[in-house]
């Protein structure tokens, strides 16, 4: 009897710890506050023992109660992570409150299995009703490797943004919250199809979209070439400064260190061009046209494509995004225009480079530079000098490597150069808006000539690089 009700209680406590395990954990990846017309969620489900069997997502408002996801796991694993998108005016709802549940099962057996309560409730408002989307104005006539601005009208909109090819800008607010109005400057690869289309979006917070095509004709540029005859002195030099972490290399593992340089670590500096371009500040910090430096000399040019050879034979083709300017060596390097300091430091080929931002996305990189003096987060006045000009990176001979960005994309500096193409490409659109934002704007200054292109195949080897 005593062996009876011992084994009698022991087989009562294992159901009854059994029954007591916790059933499946979830959780929303953000937690939403709206659904839309198609709202993606990211549920996390672990099972505290067994593995995830189903789950299953309703919709609850009032008394009607709506499956919007289910799924069942032929193979239950302790932890299962699921992407789902909510199509939440194909449910039959109305706009309003309602609630989101999610119900979940693990393959844990226990004695009395009760699945009917959910495991996440989260209060949501139901919302189908996409932004308003107006372009009021843009630049009409845009070049590849050149700059355009946007000016829109979003009412409704938590993100508005333009879309040139594949790659979107964000649009910043440029009035009241009541007004809407937002304004997005772009750049254009200089490689850009002139046959690719330009579109503003705008998304609330439900996301729910609107998209309206931006008008305006992209025309093509010329862009030079040019061949570059690398020197076992050089690479000799430069390769241990760009490669400190190989130590010494020999002459005949020149050729490949020099492509880890120039296409690694080329890549690695659009990519941090990128990050960096996107902090900026919502408002312009520039006023009038952009200063090339004085007494400055162009030695190449933007958008040049670039032949290196070594030893007699190609060893790679890149893309200069930028001009060298050539002047006395260590001259100063002057502020083009007004911003904050957002980058000061070594950026791979760049060598010591300084990042200026201007404000809406535009910012001017200074390249190669012997010594840095400003740094991060320091405001700048146009003209105020930012350090000298060296030779650090991938320079021969003491020269300004200068580039303009929007939102981290290489555009041509002559327009920036030039107070007239500000007027006429960006105040325009802005004026047309009734937006004032460059209403500050200085006189134009005499406009720089553009440098001759390159005929193709052209050496220079005396010149910076």
């Amino acid at each position: 009897m005593l062996v009876l009700l011992v084994l009698a209680g022991g087989g009562f406590a294992f159901l009854a710890w059994r029954q007591t395990v916790p059933g499946v954990r979830a959780e929303l990846k953000p937690a939403p506050k709206f659904i839309g017309v198609r709202t993606p969620l990211t549920l996390e489900l672990r099972a505290a023992r067994g593995g995830v069997a189903a789950v299953e997502v309703r919709l609850v408002q009032g008394q009607s109660r709506v499956t919007a996801f289910q799924q069942t796991f032929p193979a239950p694993s302790g932890v299962q992570r699921v992407d789902v998108v909510v199509a939440g005016r194909d449910l039959g709802l109305r706009e309003g409150a309602a609630t989101l549940e999610v119900r979940a099962r693990d393959d844990f057996w226990r004695p009395m299995r009760i699945d009917e309560h959910p495991v996440v409730t989260q209060p949501v408002q139901l919302d189908f009703t996409p932004p308003s989307l107006e372009v009021l104005a843009a630049t009409r006539y845009l070049h590849q490797g050149g700059g355009g601005l946007a000016a829109l009208r979003a009412r409704g909109a938590a993100r508005v943004t333009v879309k040139v090819g594949d790659r979107q800008v964000p649009a910043f607010p440029a009035g009241s919250e009541e007004s809407g109005l937002a304004v997005a400057l772009f750049g254009l690869p200089w490689n850009l199809p002139t046959t690719t289309p330009i579109t503003a979006h705008a998304e609330d917070e439900a996301g729910n979209t609107v998209s309206r095509p931006v008008p305006g004709e992209i025309r093509a540029r010329r862009f030079p070439t040019d061949v570059i005859d690398l020197s076992e002195r050089f690479l000799a030099a430069k390769l241990p400064e760009l490669l400190p972490e190989r130590g010494p290399i020999p002459p005949d593992q020149f050729a490949a260190a020099f492509l880890v340089v120039n296409r690694d670590q080329r890549q690695a500096a659009e990519e941090a061009k990128r990050r960096i371009g996107a902090r900026t500040e919502p408002r312009p910090l520039w006023a009038g046209a952009f200063v090339q430096p004085r007494n400055t000399k162009v030695f190449s040019n933007f958008a040049e494509t670039r032949s290196y050879r070594y030893e007699g034979r190609e060893v790679d083709v890149q893309v200069h995004l930028g001009y060298d300017l050539a002047s006395l060596k260590q001259s100063p390097v002057p502020a083009a225009n007004a911003g904050r300091v957002v980058f000061a430091g070594p950026l791979t080929i760049y060598g010591n480079t300084v990042v200026v931002d201007h404000g809406l996305g535009l910012q001017t990189l200074y390249g190669h530079m012997s010594s840095l003096e400003v740094k991060e987060g320091d405001q700048v006045t146009q003209g105020q000098e930012l350090g000298r000009t060296g030779t650090t990176g991938l320079a021969v001979g003491d020269h300004l490597h200068f580039e303009v960005l929007l939102h981290g994309v290489s555009v041509t500096p002559v327009e920036w150069w030039d107070g007239k193409w500000i007027r006429d490409h960006v105040g325009l659109p802005l004026r047309e808006a009734g937006i004032p934002l460059l209403e500050a704007e200085q006189p134009a200054s005499p406009a720089p000539e553009p440098p001759p292109a390159a005929p193709s195949g052209r050496r220079r080897p005396s010149r910076p690089r």
